[in-house]
């Protein structure tokens, strides 16, 4: 259901290089009864799904360490983040979606997946509703080395944490990564792990 009290006045695309980046103008209908006119800038990148793998019996859990640009150039001295396994959905729903990033990435060939939660991550500024999943791995799982795709210019680490290690690595400020954080959390509240 739309909002009665908004109304889009202009959409204009300021860059569409990488993602869609949009000028937005629109009228909101205040309190007070007067209307007033605001512009933002959202960037569309298209929604998300990102997943963490645990293993009960050994404890541990698959967290993947690569590049981002973005830590980098604000003050991240290596540019290097540890995170949960995920990726952009495209034209597949989030569940589909999960299962070939997480063999992608992580080499893990995974049928079962559990859907726990959605969330905005950057509500201010980005359009992207993340689709958060948990799933159990063994090694009999693993059919690949992982890593990314090449031709997406990935170069992707898979680690196996104890889970213990990983959330002593949150207060470290080792992970930094905010859906990482969030699933490593939920496992740990929900008495997962």
């Amino acid at each position: 259901m739309q909002n009665p009290d908004i109304n889009i006045l202009q959409t204009e695309i300021l860059s569409d290089n990488w993602y869609t980046l949009n000028k937005v103008t629109y009228s909101v209908l205040k309190k007070d009864g007067t209307t007033e006119t605001q512009s933002r800038e959202a960037y569309d990148r298209g929604n998300g799904a990102v997943i963490l793998l645990y293993n009960q019996l050994l404890n541990t859990v698959i967290l993947t360490r690569q590049f981002r640009l973005p830590t980098y150039i604000n003050g991240n001295e290596t540019g290097m983040l540890i995170e949960a396994c995920a990726g952009l959905l495209d034209n597949d729903n989030p569940e589909d979606c999960i299962k070939r990033e997480t063999e992608e990435e992580t080499g893990y060939k995974i049928s079962k997946v559990e859907k726990i939660f959605e969330a905005y991550m950057s509500p201010g500024s980005v359009t992207e509703i993340l689709h958060f999943f948990i799933a159990e791995y063994s090694n009999e799982m693993k059919i690949t080395d992982g890593g990314g795709l090449e031709e997406e210019g990935e170069n992707i680490e898979v680690l196996e944490l104890s889970f213990e290690e990983t959330l002593k690595m949150i207060d470290t400020g080792e992970i930094k990564d905010a859906k990482t954080i969030m699933l490593l959390q939920h496992l740990r509240i929900k008495g997962v792990m």
